[in-house]
């Protein structure tokens, strides 16, 4: 699976508690991420097995709302989702002789 700045941030949410299910506006507060991108990203895990998804069993009518859809990493899912962000953490962090610089010092570290 191709993983793109939006895809490590949803996985890094999601490794926040990688036990839990979060449903869409939990993650799209999580991660600042429109829901136009939130819900195909979570579609493309849950294709690359990596996040189940569930609905919840609620009466709409008696809460209130409608009901939840919940993800949750499956446990291949939280292993991947480690290793890629590692990857990208690797691939994104300066090497010993540009870190010493002052401009590398100020620079923001990743969400991931």
């Amino acid at each position: 699976m191709r993983v793109t700045v939006a895809v490590a941030t949803v996985l890094a949410a999601l490794l926040e508690e990688p036990e839990a299910d979060r449903y869409g506006l939990e993650l799209m507060a999580a991660t600042g991420l429109p829901s136009g991108t939130i819900y195909p990203i979570l579609r493309r895990l849950q294709d690359a097995r990596w996040v189940t998804a569930d609905w919840e069993r609620i009466d709409p009518v008696a809460a209130g709302r409608p009901a939840r859809r919940y993800y949750r990493l499956t446990p291949d899912g939280v292993q991947r989702a480690r290793a890629a962000l590692a990857e990208l953490r690797a691939a994104t962090t300066p090497s010993r002789s540009t870190s010493d610089t002052a401009a590398s010092r100020r620079r923001p570290r990743p969400a991931w």
